[in-house]
C-alpha cells in the first residue's frame, strides 16, 4: 500500500498520535500463521496471564479488551451492582472523556469530585461518600482513580495506601485507570505491584495503547473478592475479541521484558526535555508568556500561553487545548518523540511569543 500520510509530521496532541513500536508490530506477526483457538482460549493469552502473575503475584485475573473506555467501562460494571455509583476526580477520563459510555452502556452514576491537580485524597472522596441506605441516592460503592492522572501527576504509594485505607474502611472498593500506568511505574521507580497490588487497588485498567501498543489494554483483576461476571460482560460489551492472541500478544511484547518501561522513561524524559527547554527560555528572556500549571511528573507538559500563539503553533505542531478559557494547553509526548522534535518546538514556542 503507498502511505497516505508523511510520516515526517510530529505533533504534541496525544500519545495516541504516535505508531506502534517495531518490536510490538513484531510479536504481532510472530502471533500470526497458522491457527489458534478463538475468543481468548489461545497459547498467547495463556502466556500473557503468566506474564501479569509474575509483574503483580499469583492469583490476578487479566482480561484483555480493544481499548481503555472498554476497560474502565466492563472493570467497573464488574464491581458494582445496578444501583452502584463511582467517585472519582471531576477531570477523570471515565466522567469527560468516555462519550458518557460508563453512564450510557455500564448504567453506572459517576459522582464527579472537582480536584485541581486530578488526584483525589480521602478528603474529596468524603465529598460524596455518604447516603448508603438511602433509596433516592445512587450507592457510593467504588471510587476510581487515575495512574498517571489526566493531568500528569502522579499518586505517591504513601497516597494510594491512604485512598485504599479510606475507601476500604468505608466498605467501598478501588478502581484505577492505569491508562498511562508505564510512565506512573519509570517516573516512581517502582515495581508495578508496588503501586497497585500491594497498596490495595482492586480492579486495575492496564494500558497499552498510549505505550506503543497498536491497539489493546487489559482489566485486571488483583482482588476476586471485588469483581464478578467479568467472562459475561465483557462479550455483552462488545471487548471479547475473536483473535484474541494478537491483542495479547502486544501486552506480552510490552511486559515479558522491560519495553513498557523503556517506552514510558523515553517519553517522560521529552516531557522533562520540553519543560526543561521553556524554562531556560522564560529564564534568558526568549520565551515570554508561558507558564506551568501543574507540576511535570509524567509525560505531559499542561501550560499557559499568550493569546494567539496556540494557534500560530498548531500551523506547524498538533496539539490540543486543555481549558481555552484561559488559555491552557496539553504538550504529550511519546514513545518516539525525539530530542529533535522537542528542540524545534522550543524554538517555535519562542518564535511565536517573542513575536
Amino acid at each position: 500500500m503507498t502511505p497516505l500520510h508523511d510520516a515526517a509530521v510530529r505533533g504534541f496532541a496525544s500519545d495516541n498520535y504516535s505508531g506502534v513500536h517495531p518490536d510490538v508490530l513484531a510479536a504481532i506477526a510472530t502471533a500470526n500463521g497458522g491457527h489458534q483457538i478463538s475468543y481468548g482460549e489461545d497459547a498467547y493469552t495463556a502466556r500473557l496471564h503468566e506474564v501479569f502473575a509474575a509483574h503483580l503475584g499469583e492469583g490476578v485475573e487479566a482480561y484483555p479488551v480493544f481499548n481503555g473506555t472498554g476497560a474502565n467501562v466492563v472493570g467497573l460494571q464488574s464491581m458494582l451492582p445496578r444501583w452502584g455509583a463511582v467517585i472519582a476526580a471531576s477531570t477523570a477520563h471515565i466522567n469527560v472523556d468516555e462519550g458518557g459510555a460508563p453512564e450510557r452502556v455500564a448504567g453506572i452514576k459517576i459522582l464527579g469530585v472537582p480536584a485541581e491537580d486530578g488526584k483525589l485524597t480521602p478528603e474529596l472522596i468524603d465529598r460524596e461518600a455518604w447516603g448508603w441506605g438511602d433509596e433516592h441516592r445512587a450507592q457510593p460503592l467504588v471510587v476510581s482513580i487515575t495512574q498517571s492522572t489526566e493531568l500528569g501527576t502522579l499518586y505517591s504509594v504513601e497516597e494510594l495506601r491512604a485512598i485504599s485505607e479510606h475507601v476500604h474502611e468505608r466498605g467501598m472498593r478501588l478502581h484505577m485507570d492505569g491508562a498511562r500506568i508505564a510512565n506512573a511505574a519509570a517516573s516512581l521507580g517502582l515495581p508495578l505491584r508496588a503501586f497497585t497490588r500491594d497498596v490495595g487497588v482492586d480492579v486495575l485498567s492496564f494500558g497499552g495503547t498510549k505505550n506503543g501498543a497498536m491497539m489493546g489494554e487489559a482489566i485486571v483483576v488483583l482482588n476476586p473478592e471485588a469483581s464478578a461476571g467479568l467472562t459475561y460482560l465483557r462479550k455483552l460489551d462488545m471487548q471479547l475479541s475473536s483473535k484474541m492472541r494478537f491483542v495479547s500478544a502486544q501486552l506480552i511484547a510490552l511486559l515479558e521484558g522491560d519495553l513498557w518501561l523503556r517506552n514510558a522513561a523515553h517519553a517522560n524524559a521529552m516531557a522533562q526535555r520540553l519543560r526543561h527547554g521553556i524554562e531556560a527560555g522564560l529564564a534568558d528572556g526568549t520565551i515570554r508568556g508561558v507558564a506551568f500549571t501543574q507540576p511535570t511528573q509524567a509525560n505531559g507538559v499542561f501550560a499557559t500561553v499568550p493569546a494567539g500563539v496556540a494557534d500560530r503553533l498548531r500551523e506547524s505542531f498538533r496539539f490540543y487545548d486543555w481549558d481555552a478559557t484561559r488559555r491552557e494547553v496539553r504538550w504529550m509526548c511519546s514513545f518516539d518523540t525525539t530530542e529533535d522534535d522537542i528542540d524545534a518546538f522550543v524554538a517555535a514556542i519562542a518564535r511565536e511569543t517573542s513575536a
